[in-house]
């Protein structure tokens, strides 16, 4: 096969990875086919770039995935209980009882106040635990 259909099939598999959600398994076969690239411009046969193709694939998939993905998890958006202890602004008056807006991080959230006091308008809270959507607030 011709190098440049190689990097054609890289690229394709490459895309197709940007383009699924984070299995990260047609990344490798990318690179695989990338590297192909590189050994048929070289002037390696067509049995040892099907060789090669397969080989070097499976080898960075079993080696790398995990490390890849661990290290993508680690970079993920922090989990909703790390929210707790955050200073919350109320953007209209939470009543007894009641269920009013609040802006967490520049985003506006259902709250409730978790003592069961009434709360204003712009009065400066803290997340005492989060339910669902709903942040309990306490008054500071």
């Amino acid at each position: 096969m011709s190098w440049w259909i190689w990097v054609l099939v890289g690229i394709g598999l490459l895309v197709v990875e940007m383009a699924t959600p984070g299995g990260l398994f047609a990344l490798f076969f990318g690179v695989g086919a990338l590297l192909t690239a590189v050994l048929a411009a070289a002037g390696a046969g067509a049995t040892g770039q099907w060789l090669a193709f397969s080989v070097l694939s499976v080898v960075l998939l079993a080696t790398l995935r995990q490390t890849l993905q661990r290290r993508l998890a680690s970079k993920a958006a922090p989990a909703v209980d790390s929210l707790v202890g955050e200073e919350v602004m109320l953007l209209g008056d939470l009543p007894a009882g009641g269920e009013a807006q609040a802006e967490l991080r520049g985003v506006p959230w259902s709250a409730r106040a978790a003592s069961g006091l009434e709360l204003r308008k712009g009065q400066r809270c803290r997340v005492e635990r989060i339910e669902g959507v709903t942040l309990f607030v306490r008054g500071e």
